[in-house]
């Protein structure tokens, strides 16, 4: 329970090989062959043992070989004997290095490692690296150079390569794991292993595909929340559906829901096999989520001006140092130099200038990290130079990125700064991508910490009426709703709708008309027309009774001419909006074939496939998603003040924004929306035109399980009351509870903590905070018991405080039937019955998410923990694994 489940795999202590007979190396595999010599030559220094399955004797003289990892070497009909002996003899986990295996031989490998309890990886994998271990189980190259970073890659043919690239450029990995098609162990667990490696500190991704979104997203979010993660994804064409019955569904490409998803993780993602390398270099040298402003030091304009340029292309800004820094690096540099915008150090600069203007614009609160370019001059010193700059970046608290141009003459200077840790690159537009790379963790950090519950906090939408309404559309076995019961929809989660009636003649349409009052707009109302407009199935601005006649015989003569199949119910009657200074929106749901539902937002109107503005985010969404959904639109920047119009309510748009959030959550049935046009102003929004795609919603076990993020869970809050008066809230964690947290740890008393961390500790390290405060909902559940204290101030007002208690945590085994629990409770207010109430409700939430057993260990010495276990009905019982402690277990 303190290691991780795929230890065994990844950080084995003991390896059983089977790659054929171990002393005729002919008789083997290429593979194999390639196997044994790293394996015996690597340094390894576990437990080695080679066996061959065609060797005489019992299954009981093998079981003395048992071992952590069992590494398979051999052709493909030797390769199921091989891991059913694996199994037999108990090992822990299993390797199979190979390629070409088929999908139904993968299959059967896989149902054997399941039957055994076996972890795999493979078949098709060309295994894994531990440089640190000094161990190289596959043949993706020779074993790399012990470092911090990560790579996890789905193309064997990329992991070989990106091994030698990173032999070359002195860059050191902690772990290589090829997964490639058909693997057992797949990305998502792979990156749940590395989360938790002290050894590493950043990780690589080169992938092709995902077939759990949820799960993938869950285990990147847990991640890069401690880690800094890149990724590289091939197959990026947008792949949306031709067949979409709405707008939404023909903009929205699976490309563009994947980068949504990615920003929401905290991950970043990059497009080229280029921008990873440089991102992979800054990595490597232990860079961290930074703000957006580059500082550029040079001793030239042109190659200064050349970043700067690229940095506005990358939506990056340019450091401008401050009148401080401009003082006081006056009379450290060159005659020539100037600061205006570029730190031009001018040709004279040499090693003392350079590293003068580093450690200044280090210090400077408007840069958040530096480049530094040369250029090779006739009298110049590049060694030197870079020397100078090496020395200048020890103890540098902000990312420094070095761009030594040119080739011969510069070499030596780029070994130098390769082999101090700094991140080299030949160009200065590379080098602004691998700042741009990292840069892009400030923004999807803050993203990441976002967790939207499912309903916001505006007025409770009619959840009731709107379900009834999609059921009834469904009992009629009809998938698409009219405008009325769209509109309808839309109204029972409170979002404005001009309002609208249908006609089924044109006297009857003159009587809405005259009730609603000119002018007017005419609709055709049928199910088969998806785009009114694109059959003339739209009349504005009607003035009179007059008009609308001859209107509404027209209308429905050219759209029989149109579509003469389409099933047509009449017209609908709505008034004009009338918003003189208002702008057409767009906002729509299409659903994603892995991640789900997406919302879109953009520019509407009847152009909206050729004006192609469209931003998307998964759902949920809170005000500060939701903003930045807007901000991302190319449209926003007409919502302010523009062309004589004052600016609209963007709040108005933000709570629409967040209406469809709501549907999004609460009805799985919705499969697509659009609303268009969302007509705003400076006085609010009208939802002019709507329409709804529904379909029958998948059996699913969980609530939710129709978005790929889980929504805060805040039906788990309650409010309990303390013994001897006042009360306190139970709920799920927050990312914001992070202080609470630790201070909260920080008043326990040693025994205390020791009995909870069996550690010394004296407070949580930064890492664990990250982790203990910001969860994954899907897979684990903290509760907090916090109490509310209310203070008068001396201007005698009051003032609430809020503190942690207790809280109560479960973690979902891999087997994802059981779960690992842990209970924590302040000093202060034991004894009063807390304890018994985290456990009872983190227990009721580990049952309702359809878990089955709980288990947790317990120091020995803790009594009053095993005291409170045994009054909860768990079994108490000795830990194999450790005589200290206690296994505490309880069936659900």
């Amino acid at each position: 329970m303190d290691l991780h489940y795929l230890s065994p795999l990844f950080a084995p202590k003991s390896i059983v090989v089977f790659a054929g007979p171990p002393d005729q190396p002919e008789r083997q595999t290429a593979y194999g062959r390639s196997v044994c010599g790293q394996l015996r030559d690597g340094g390894y220094d576990g437990a080695l043992t080679f066996l061959d399955v065609s060797m005489t004797g019992t299954l009981a003289d093998l079981v003395q070989s048992r071992a952590d990892l069992a590494l398979i070497a051999l052709p493909h009909d030797e390769l199921a004997f091989a891991l059913e002996v694996a199994g037999r003899i108990q090992c822990k986990s299993a390797l199979i290095v190979s390629s070409g295996v088929s999908p139904t031989l993968a299959e059967e490998l896989q149902s054997i490692a399941r039957k055994h309890g076996l972890h795999l990886l493979g078949p098709n994998s060309l295994g894994f690296q531990r440089p640190r271990l000094k161990l190289n189980a596959g043949v993706a190259g020779k074993l790399a150079q012990s470092g911090s970073l990560a790579l996890i890659s789905q193309s064997g043919a990329l992991t070989s390569a990106i091994l030698d690239w990173a032999g070359s450029n002195s860059v050191g990995l902690s772990a290589v794991v090829s997964l490639g098609p058909n693997t057992a162990v797949d990305l998502a667990q792979t990156l749940d292993f590395l989360a938790t490696d002290p050894a590493t500190e950043s990780i690589v991704i080169y992938m092709e595909g995902i077939t759990d979104a949820r799960r993938f997203l869950s285990a990147l979010r847990g991640t890069a929340n401690t880690k800094p993660v890149v990724i590289i994804k091939s197959g990026n064409a947008a792949a949306s559906s031709r067949a979409a019955a709405t707008h939404s569904g023909m903009l929205i490409g699976s490309d563009e829901v994947f980068d949504a998803a990615l920003r929401r993780t905290g991950a970043v993602r990059v497009s080229t096999f280029v921008q990873l390398f440089s991102a992979a270099k800054c990595l490597a040298s232990r860079y961290r989520p930074v703000g957006p402003r580059l500082a550029v030091i040079s001793n030239g304009g042109g190659p200064g001006v050349l970043a700067a340029d690229w940095l506005g292309k990358l939506g990056l800004q340019l450091a401008r140092p401050g009148d401080d820094t401009a003082k006081t690096l006056g009379s450290e540099l060159p005659p020539h130099a100037t600061l205006t915008d570029l730190v031009d150090l001018s040709e004279e600069a040499g090693a003392a200038h350079y590293a003068a203007a580093i450690r200044a614009c280090a210090a400077d609160p408007q840069v958040d990290g530096l480049l530094a370019i040369y250029s090779p001059k006739l009298d110049g010193d590049p060694l030197a130079v870079a020397q100078g700059v090496t020395d200048a970046a020890k103890g540098l608290g902000k990312p420094l990125l070095a761009c030594w141009m040119g080739d011969e003459r510069v070499a030596p200077a780029r070994h130098l700064i390769a082999q101090s840790g700094l991140a080299n690159f030949r160009t200065p537009e590379a080098a602004v991508d691998g700042f741009g790379n990292i840069a892009a963790f400030y923004q999807n950090q803050q993203l990441m910490q976002q967790t939207p519950p499912p309903l916001s906090q505006l007025a409770k939408p009619d959840l009731d009426g709107a379900r009834r309404l999609v059921e009834s559309v469904l009992a009629e076995r009809r998938s698409v709703l009219t405008e009325m019961e769209s509109k309808a929809l839309l109204a029972a989660f409170h979002i404005p709708i001009t309002p609208t009636m249908p006609a089924r003649s044109a006297a009857e349409a003159q009587l809405i008309a005259a009730q609603l009052g000119y002018p007017v707009a005419l609709k055709i109302d049928s199910p088969d027309i998806a785009h009114k407009s694109d059959v003339q199935g739209v009349v504005l601005n009607v003035a009179d009774a007059g008009a609308l006649s001859a209107a509404y015989g027209d209308m429905l003569a050219n759209v029989r001419r149109l579509q003469p199949a389409a099933t047509i119910n009449g017209v609908t009657v709505q008034r004009m909006a009338g918003k003189r200074n208002g702008r057409e929106l767009y906002i729509g749901v299409a659903s994603d074939p892995l991640f789900g539902p997406v919302i879109g937002f953009g520019a509407g109107g009847t152009m909206v496939e050729l004006l192609n503005d469209r931003a998307v985010e998964l759902p949920p969404l809170n005000p500060f998603l939701a903003q930045r959904l807007i901000d991302r639109a190319r449209v926003a920047a007409t919502l302010g003040e523009w062309r004589g119009a004052p600016a609209v309510d963007h709040q108005a748009i933000e709570h629409i924004l967040l209406r469809v959030s709501e549907m999004v959550c609460e009805l799985p049935q919705l499969r697509e929306l659009d609303i268009n046009p969302l007509i705003v102003d400076q006085f609010g929004v009208l939802a002019v035109d709507a329409r709804v795609v529904v379909g029958v919603a998948p059996p699913s076990a969980q609530r939710y399980d129709q978005l790929a993020i889980m929504p805060y869970p805040a039906n788990y809050a309650s409010v309990w009351p303390m013994r001897g008066g006042g009360e306190y809230t139970l709920r799920p964690v927050q990312p914001t509870d992070a202080d609470m947290l630790q201070a909260l740890v920080r008043g326990l008393s040693d025994q205390s903590r020791y009995n909870r961390f069996a550690s010394s500790l004296r407070e949580l390290s930064a890492q664990m905070l990250a982790r203990y405060s910001l969860i994954d909902y899907d897979r684990e559940m903290a509760l907090v018991a916090v109490l509310t204290t209310r203070s008068a101030d001396d201007d005698g007002s009051f003032s609430e405080t809020e503190q942690i208690i207790g809280v109560s945590r479960y973690i979902a085994n891999p087997d994802r039937s059981s779960c690992e629990f842990s209970l924590l409770v302040d000093d202060k207010f034991s004894g009063q019955g807390l304890g018994t109430r985290l456990m009872l409700e983190i227990m009721d939430v580990a049952r309702d998410r359809g878990l089955s057993e709980t288990v947790g260990l317990v120091l020995r010495k803790n009594r009053p923990m095993l005291k409170l276990m045994a009054s909860l009905g768990f079994q108490i019982r000795p830990y194999d694994d450790d005589p200290e402690f206690q296994l505490c277990s309880k069936a659900l």
